[in-house]
C-alpha cells in the first residue's frame, strides 16, 4: 500500500501534538497563576474550555506555519493526521489527568475535532505572517486572550488576558523549530549545528560553564586538579515577544567526536534546545505577567 504524503511527517506530528499539549496544559496553569483569587473559583469545566482554547489557537498557528514547510498538495492530510495525533495523546496521556464526570473519552473526541473545525473559523478572519512582528498578529493574540478571560469567566480581566497574550505569542518560536527542525536532511544534522557553535562559544552572555565530571578536565595536563571547563552550552535569549534558542560545542570537543557519536550527540541536543527554548519562553511569559512563583521544573 503506498504511503500518504502525511506519512512521511510522523515524526514531526508527534512531535507538534506532544508540544501543543504541553503548552496548553502549562498555560492553562499560568492562567490560574495569573489571577488565584480568581482561580480558586474555576470549575473543571472552564479549565477543559480554556485548555480547548489553546489548542483551537495552536491548531491555527500549525496551520498558517505549515504552508512555508508543507507542500500543498500534502498540507490537507497533514492537518487531519495532526488532529488525529491529538487525540490520541490526549486519551492515552492527558485526557486522564483532566477528566471528572463531566469529561469522558468520546467528549474528548469530539471536543478535539470540533476544535479543529472551528480553529479556522473563529481566527481565520486575521491575515498576517505567523513569523512576523505586526499590528496584525498582536489584534490576533489578543482577540485569543480575550477569548480565554471569557471561558475563564472573567472578562476583560488583565491579568488574565495579559498571560494568556503572553502564553500564545511566545509560543510561535517553538512551533517554527519543529518545522525547521524536521526539513534537515537526517544526515547532515551534524554539519547544520558546526557552523554556529565556535560563534556561540565567543558570545559574551554565555551561561555559567559547566563542570567536567573528569578528574582530569579536557585539555588539562595531568596533575591540574578540578578545573570548570565548558564542553556544551545551551542558550537562550528574547528577540521582542519572540524567545531563541541555540546550542553549541566545545570547539576541541567537537573536534574529538567521532562522526556518527557528533550525530548522535547533535540528534538529542537538538531535542534539549527545543525543551529549553520551551520552557524558557514560558518562564519568561510568566516573569512578564509578573507572577513570581516558578513553573514546573524551569
Amino acid at each position: 500500500m503506498a504511503n500518504t504524503p502525511a506519512d512521511n511527517y510522523t515524526g514531526i506530528l508527534k512531535d507538534l501534538a506532544h508540544t501543543m499539549m504541553s503548552v496548553s496544559r502549562e498555560s492553562v496553569n499560568l492562567i490560574k497563576r495569573s489571577d488565584q483569587q480568581h482561580a480558586v473559583k474555576l470549575e473543571r469545566k472552564q479549565e477543559w474550555d480554556i485548555y480547548l482554547e489553546f489548542l483551537r489557537m495552536l491548531f491555527n498557528l500549525v496551520d498558517r506555519l505549515s504552508a512555508f514547510y508543507i507542500p500543498i498538495q500534502a498540507q490537507r492530510d497533514f492537518m487531519n493526521s495532526l488532529e488525529d495525533s491529538v487525540s490520541h495523546e490526549l486519551r492515552t496521556v492527558l485526557a486522564p489527568s483532566l477528566s471528572s464526570t463531566e469529561i469522558d473519552d468520546m467528549e474528548v473526541m469530539l471536543s478535539v475535532g470540533q476544535t479543529v473545525s472551528e480553529s479556522r473559523e473563529v481566527y481565520e478572519r486575521f491575515k498576517f505572517v505567523v513569523t512576523d512582528q505586526t499590528k496584525e498578529r498582536d489584534q490576533y493574540f489578543k482577540f485569543f486572550s480575550e477569548r480565554v478571560a471569557t471561558k475563564a469567566g472573567a472578562t476583560g480581566k488583565t491579568e488574565i488576558t495579559s498571560a494568556a497574550f503572553l502564553c500564545g505569542s511566545a509560543v510561535v518560536p517553538a512551533l517554527k523549530s519543529l518545522f525547521e527542525d524536521a526539513g534537515k536532511p537526517k544526515a547532515d544534522v551534524s554539519e547544520a549545528v558546526a557552523a554556529p557553535v565556535d560563534e556561540t562559544f565567543k558570545a559574551k552572555d554565555d551561561p555559567p560553564p559547566i563542570q567536567s565530571s573528569s578528574a582530569t578536565p579536557l585539555g588539562a595536563p595531568e596533575g591540574a586538579g578540578e578545573a570548570l571547563i565548558k564542553l556544551i552550552s545551551v542558550v537562550s535569549r528574547t528577540q521582542g515577544e519572540e524567545v531563541e534558542t541555540w546550542w553549541g560545542l566545545h570547539p576541541k570537543f567537537r573536534t574529538d567526536l567521532p562522526p556518527d557519536e557528533a550525530k548522535e550527540l547533535a540528534k538529542h541536543m537538538n531535542r534539549v534546545t527545543r525543551i529549553v527554548g520551551e520552557r524558557y519562553a514560558v518562564v519568561v511569559s510568566l516573569a512578564q505577567a509578573g507572577v513570581s512563583r516558578p513553573v514546573g521544573n524551569a
